[in-house]
């Protein structure tokens, strides 16, 4: 499913989200709007090394952020593999890959379509308030 995020076009793959597509639309409005600080919505995580990866990005709390490296530390693997599982994570805002960034700044971020790096920092502007 697409989803807009202040004008970006986000897609979620929601079949991974025990929810409707209304749901995430609105748990996602409300984030945006300052009216949500976290998601109430149950996320599976594939059985892979992505999946791995997105259970350690889930466990970022808001208003933090992890180096690639030190989701690496803690998977035992390199921060490039980690970098990579980011870029395919296939529910971002909802499973925070935004909070995931490189040891000298933003790093990238799949979530969104034309400048992601603006709407990673949107993102990290808005939990950080």
């Amino acid at each position: 499913m697409h989803t807009e995020l202040w004008g970006w076009d986000v897609e979620i793959d929601e079949s991974l989200v025990a929810a409707s597509s209304d749901e995430i639309h609105e748990q996602i409005d409300e984030y945006a709007t300052g009216d949500r600080d976290e998601f109430d919505l149950e996320v599976e995580f594939p059985e892979s090394f992505t999946g791995r990866v997105m259970s350690a990005m889930a466990d970022v709390p808001r208003g933090e952020t992890r180096t690639y490296g030190d989701i690496a530390e803690t998977l035992d693997t390199a921060a490039i593999a980690v970098g990579q599982a980011c870029g395919r994570n296939p529910v971002p805002v909802v499973i925070p890959c935004h909070r995931i960034v490189a040891a000298d700044g933003l790093g990238g971020y799949s979530g969104g379509t034309g400048d992601r790096l603006t709407l990673k920092k949107r993102l990290l502007d808005l939990e950080s308030r």
